[in-house]
């Protein structure tokens, strides 16, 4: 049993503390002195919705109207030779001085950026080194033994204990006297510069991010989690026992083009009533199995507490204590819940026999410290659902959003992953969607409201000019490009696509490059369903026709009811007895996760045989040109379960044209990002590459997805030399590499002027500059168009890059993946590789708990 606290409690103990961004000092910048420290932040009958990959010799047919012309890479893969110096050996990682980046081409776009830029007034940051003789071992009384030097320090200054940054140049030495109140001691504070830094330097955003909270604050915006909120502007959808904060995400970043205040609006969904009223609203529905249908729904759900605004995962519930129950304060007094509440917050918990409800902090590992907090215990009655679950749920809201099966990140940032069930939730109201979804031209608007709150503020801009910060009076405007519109090659033609960049009519009504007959198929299904199995099977031939898809008769498997025992005894006998099964399709009665679960692992582990059609059968839908010849592209991804193995989904092409893939995954240790055993991955990879072409690859491009910012040095030492020690597997083997990190989960919005209104820029819009990093080479691609909401494009970073690639070549190259994701006929926000990765891993990890069989390595059976 661990240790147990209240909410308050873990905070005082180290628990669930302000969490400074970079530093222990970022959260300690003082307004006079040691304050408070803030807180810191379809699947449509198979093959018609995949996308495929051919590359042809013949020349493209003359670009379309309006559209850039399309660009042949001469010498693939090679960057033409500066005429101002001389070729250099291939880097080992794409590092880039700032400056440095090349200019692509493509046709100019201007576009708005959710950006403000940052204008500094001081002419530098001063970096001093404190020391205390003797030795002052407690921080909090070096603070205030600092406080006590406002004279001569001033009132603006940043103070993690033993650095210290003020804004004014002090003259040195400096020694001062102060006397440690606990025993009367007379201590020396000398104060030593050892740095003059550029107002704009690394070292200075993370302070400036805590006085721009700090200015937040002074508007009366409340932090819940990192993002603030103004509940005071909630929506009340009464009809739907819910409220919808709107908020900002903000975050000052040091960029090519200088230092910038990146803001997004975010949304935050919290139910009226308490966690306590759900459960006794499960109470009146099930009684008899009350505790566990609690814990099915409940545990996994994000709640908010409103004294504090903080928000929880419940991760169970102690059916064992009640608010009557005591608990040890950090000073060790034992007080009651309800004494505890009643004396700090001034609240009254009315049932006394509820039980409370359990979240287990991350541990966090800090060197030669343990941690303080195991468990915190809530009160239901006190507690508030946060997100909508439905919204999750209905996939199909999600695809009109953003024109592809992902989620949109305006419906998830600051929403947390609640995963209530129905009992819970009203299904997904078209009110809290038109809440969340905002315009571009209404994302621009609540960026101009806070801007002018903040000028409208003599405080807040007081704050922030302390640091000598001037905000811009609008958001950052620059040029981007547009990619060429890629070819689609079907079997007897090809064709570019709408400007929308979706071609559902065009591949349902022509031949896929190939297909594979279905001779041999079972359909199972309910006794009750039969009549939509004689639908089913009349679609599956009409549509399959045109399509060039052969699809026989299937063996009807009628089942007496809808058990999830009956379905898998059957699937299991029928699977045991033929051994010519090429397709296993169920129809179900509801969406129930237990039966899709039980029938997944009994198709992908247990016996082996696609579960869903045509492109899970090794065909081939559609394709585009490839001008770079003996390539594999490898996607990667890590699906992360809570107290689960974690999972990496590793998916690579196999022949010329991309459109035959390997894929396998690999369990590792819970949370452990950086991906283990690679080397047998792509060993198994290139042998089946060899098979098939007779050859193997000169370049290797990764798409490396879910690694953020700080995890980027990682993958060079580590995940990057276990994929090169492979090569040694062959014999002369040394093709080049290239690694790409994708990061989806990104602020950034594009916006371009049309009509007077800002709108989305067209699909395959491109910015390598003023927003990129100075330390690597990046850029952002919006590949797909968003139907609602604003634009969010995709960040890429490449981190290694042998093959010596242009930046538009590999601009060029990531767009055209975006267009081979065969379960849409269209392009997706991140390369097709990758999307296969995210799905095989997650699959492995969140239904299958164990690797697919090997027969199944070399189809797209996870779609």
């Amino acid at each position: 049993m661990g240790s147990w606290c209240c909410p308050r409690e873990a905070g005082e103990l180290g628990g669930l503390g302000a969490r400074p961004p970079n530093s222990l000092w970022g959260a300690y910048i003082k307004r006079g002195g040691c304050g408070s420290a803030p807180q810191p932040l379809h699947t449509f009958l198979g093959g018609r919705h995949r996308i495929l990959y051919r590359g042809r010799g013949d020349a493209p047919p003359a670009t379309p109207p309006g559209r850039a012309t399309l660009l042949p890479l001469t010498k693939p893969g090679l960057r033409p030779p500066s005429p101002l110096s001389s070729p250099e050996p291939p880097p080992a990682t794409s590092r880039q001085a700032p400056g440095a980046k090349a200019v692509a081409r493509g046709t100019a776009v201007p576009v708005g950026l959710n950006s403000v830029r940052i204008h500094c007034q001081n002419e530098a940051v001063y970096q001093y080194h404190v020391t205390f003789s003797p030795e002052v071992e407690c921080r909090s009384t070096r603070f205030a033994m600092l406080k006590e030097q406002r004279s001569v320090t001033g009132d603006v200054t940043a103070f993690d204990g033993s650095i210290l940054y003020l804004p004014v140049l002090l003259p040195q030495p400096v020694s001062l006297k102060a006397q440690r109140r606990a025993d009367g001691e007379e201590v020396s504070i000398t104060i030593q510069l050892t740095k003059v830094l550029e107002p704009s330097s690394d070292l200075c955003i993370p302070f400036y991010n805590v006085v721009f909270r700090r200015v937040m604050r002074i508007l009366d915006m409340k932090l819940v989690g990192r993002n603030f909120y103004d509940p005071s502007q909630a929506s009340m959808l009464q009809h739907y026992r819910l409220q919808v904060w709107p908020g900002y995400s903000v975050s000052i970043r040091r960029r090519d083009g200088g230092l910038f205040l990146q803001v997004d609006t975010v949304h935050k969904v919290i139910r009226s009533d308490s966690v306590l009223a759900s459960m006794h609203a499960i109470y009146k529905q099930s009684a008899a199995g009350f505790q566990d249908e609690c814990t099915k729904q409940l545990v996994g759900s994000m709640v908010i507490t409103r004294y504090n605004n903080r928000t929880y995962r419940i991760d169970d519930i102690d059916w064992d204590r009640t608010p009557r129950d005591s608990f040890t304060l950090a000073s060790g007094e034992e007080i009651t819940f309800v004494d505890y509440y009643s004396k700090t917050y001034g609240i009254t918990v009315r049932e006394l026999d509820q039980p409370l409800l359990i979240h287990r902090p991350k541990e966090k590992r800090m060197p030669g410290r343990k941690p303080h907090v195991e468990m915190i215990l809530l009160v239901p009655e006190l507690t508030f659902l946060t997100g909508i679950a439905e919204i999750k749920k209905d996939t199909r809201m999600l695809k009109v959003s953003l024109g592809e099966g992902e989620s949109h990140p305006a419906l998830t940032r600051g929403g947390g992953r609640s995963a209530v069930t129905p009992i819970l939730t009203a299904p997904c109201p078209q009110d809290v969607m038109r809440e969340m979804l905002q315009s571009p031209q209404q994302h621009y608007e609540s960026l101009c409201s806070l801007l002018r709150r903040i000028q409208d503020s003599h405080e807040a801009s007081h704050e922030l000019m302390r640091w000598g910060l001037v905000l811009g009076q609008d958001i950052h405007r620059t040029q981007g490009r547009i990619l060429p519109t890629e070819r689609i090659n079907l079997r007897h033609s090809s064709f570019f696509p709408a400007e929308d960049l979706s071609w559902s009519k065009e591949v349902s009504r022509e031949a896929s490059i190939s297909t594979v007959a279905m001779n041999y198929w079972l359909l199972v299904y309910p006794r009750r369903l039969q009549d939509l199995m004689k639908e089913l099977v009349a679609a599956m031939r009409s549509v399959c026709g045109p399509i060039g898809m052969h699809v026989n008769a299937p063996a009807l498997v009628e089942l007496k009811d809808d058990r999830i025992e009956t379905y898998v005894r059957t699937i299991r006998g029928l699977l045991g007895s033929e051994d010519k099964v090429q397709l296993l399709l169920c129809i179900t009665t509801k969406s129930k996760e237990d039966l899709y679960s039980a029938i997944k692992k009994l198709c992908c582990v247990q016996a082996p045989v696609p579960s869903q059609i045509n492109c899970k059968l090794g065909g081939e839908l559609w394709g585009i040109d490839v001008p770079l010849k003996q390539l594999m592209v490898i996607g990667m991804d890590v699906s992360h379960g809570r107290g689960t193995r974690s999972v990496i989904g590793f998916v690579a092409s196999i022949n010329q044209v991309l459109t035959k893939w390997y894929s396998r995954v690999v369990f590792q240790m819970p949370q452990q990002e950086i991906a283990d055993s690679l080397r047998l991955c792509l060993a198994d990879a290139l042998q089946r590459f060899h098979e098939m072409n007779h050859c193997l690859p000169k370049k290797i491009v990764v798409y490396r997805d879910g690694v953020s910012d700080g995890q980027l040095d990682t993958v060079v030492k580590y995940e990057i030399p276990q994929l090169q020690k492979c090569f040694d597997t062959f014999e002369n083997y040394q093709p080049s590499v290239v690694v790409v990190v994708v990061q989806k989960q990104i602020s950034t919005n594009f916006y371009t002027d049309t009509a007077e209104r800002l709108a989305c820029p067209p699909a395959g819009t491109v910015i390598d500059h003023t927003i990129t990093s100075t330390d690597w080479q990046d850029f952002y691609l919006l590949a797909h168009r968003a139907r609602q909401g604003c634009s969010v494009p995709t960040r890429y970073v490449c981190v290694l890059n042998t093959a010596n690639l242009s930046a538009e070549h590999l601009q060029r190259l990531t767009f055209k993946l975006c267009h081979l994701y065969w379960n849409w006929p269209g392009t997706i926000r991140v390369p097709a590789p990758c999307k296969y990765a995210h799905k095989l891993a997650f699959l492995a990890g969140q239904v299958l708990h164990h690797e697919p069989a090997p027969q199944l390595c070399d189809r797209l059976f996870f779609l």
